[in-house]
């Protein structure tokens, strides 16, 4: 029975050694001796790798595979330059610069492929490295699906941004029928210049970003009182951008800006007094913006972007109060399936843009009359 029990011991441990990550595989003389990886977060990824064999090796390549929500699984690979021998120490850096860096709390997952002169291969086993921010000591708060990291500030500030962001995920859901599906990550930074810090050239007004496809958002958010009202407002807005281009995510087509930023600036709650004063002075001075012209990207200049920001927070309020969240369900599903503006609009209500340009428009006159 001893000899059982230790015969049954062996195996499992060969076994678990198999599912090592990075472990290697050797083929008679040709073998992996060594893998490693170094982050340097956010501009870089440094790959290394040792092989030897009794004959030259010739090919080494790195294969990896960033996770994220994609319609395609894409394997990238890079050659290796290096002098062939039989005994190989090789580097490839990842240059963030050329790719648009990976957001904190991403990840991917890579292999070796090495060859020799007599055309033996071998591959590493997958490794997966999680891209983390390390130039910070994170805390965490989870709550549901959502996770909350942050570096400076009480758990009372983790807390109440923690709420906003359930509030605002309870608003969408209420407007809209759209739920949160997957697990989202927060990261909250204590500036905008440590957000900034965090990223490959970013633009020097950047206070927060929603990387849909990672399901992760990342905020500069101070913990003051002053800052934390805008970072509630902030939050609520960047999470409705990803749940809502989750939902809608398809191969063919987005969704309209004024549906995205509409859908956004309702989950934000009642609109602002810089907003409400835009929309009150374009009614006014009979400029507003078209439906259609608001289905292009918001004009650069600050005025014209608030006026296409409150107008959109009214457009989307219109369709809900008027027609229901069933309805809006309907309009983000026909978006899921590759719709157009115009044919998305006219299978769930009935009427195009200019169709619901008019009608919007006269609401608001109605309810300025009053």
């Amino acid at each position: 029975m001893k000899k059982r029990a230790v015969f049954l011991v062996l195996a499992v441990i060969l076994l678990a050694a198999c599912f090592i990550p990075g472990a290697v595989r050797a083929e008679s003389g040709l073998a992996v001796s060594s893998t490693s990886v170094k982050v340097s977060f956010p501009g870089s990824i440094t790959f290394n790798v040792s092989a030897r064999s009794d004959v030259n090796i010739t090919d080494i390549r790195l294969h990896y595979t960033v996770e994220r929500m994609t319609h395609a699984h894409v394997i990238s690979e890079e050659y290796i330059n290096f002098t062939p021998a039989k005994d190989i120490t090789a580097q490839y850096v990842m240059d963030m610069r050329r790719t648009g860096g990976l957001p904190p709390g991403s990840s991917l997952t890579y292999w070796w492929t090495v060859t020799d002169a007599s055309g033996k291969e071998i591959e590493t086993l997958p490794d997966r490295i999680e891209i983390e921010d390390a130039r910070y000591d994170w805390h965490s708060l989870q709550q549901g699906l959502v996770t909350l990291f942050w570096y400076k500030g009480d758990d009372t500030f983790a807390g109440e941004l923690m709420d906003a962001a359930q509030q605002a995920l309870g608003r969408l859901a209420e407007n809209s029928g759209a739920e949160l599906e997957t697990p989202v990550s927060l990261y909250i930074y204590a500036s905008s210049i440590d957000l900034q810090g965090s990223m490959i050239f970013p633009q020097e007004w950047t206070g927060g970003v929603a990387f849909t496809q990672y399901g992760i958002i990342a905020i500069g958010i101070a913990p003051t009182a002053s800052e934390l009202a805008w970072g509630k407002r902030a939050i609520s807005h960047e999470l409705t951008h990803l749940v809502v281009h989750r939902v809608t995510f398809n191969p063919y087509n987005q969704i309209p800006p004024w549906l995205d930023e509409g859908l956004a600036m309702n989950s934000e709650g009642e609109l602002e007094l810089q907003f409400t004063a835009a929309l009150a002075n374009a009614e006014a001075n009979n400029t507003l913006i078209s439906v259609r012209s608001l289905s292009s990207p918001f004009s650069a200049y600050a005025d014209q972007a608030v006026q296409a920001y409150a107008e959109s927070h009214e457009i989307v309020a219109y369709l809900i109060n008027e027609y229901g969240r069933e309805k809006m369900f309907e309009l983000l599903g026909a978006f899921k399936e590759g719709s157009g503006y115009d044919e998305a609009l006219k299978s769930v209500y009935g009427f195009d843009m200019d169709g619901l340009n008019t009608l919007w428009q006269a609401a608001l006159e109605t309810a300025a009359a009053r």
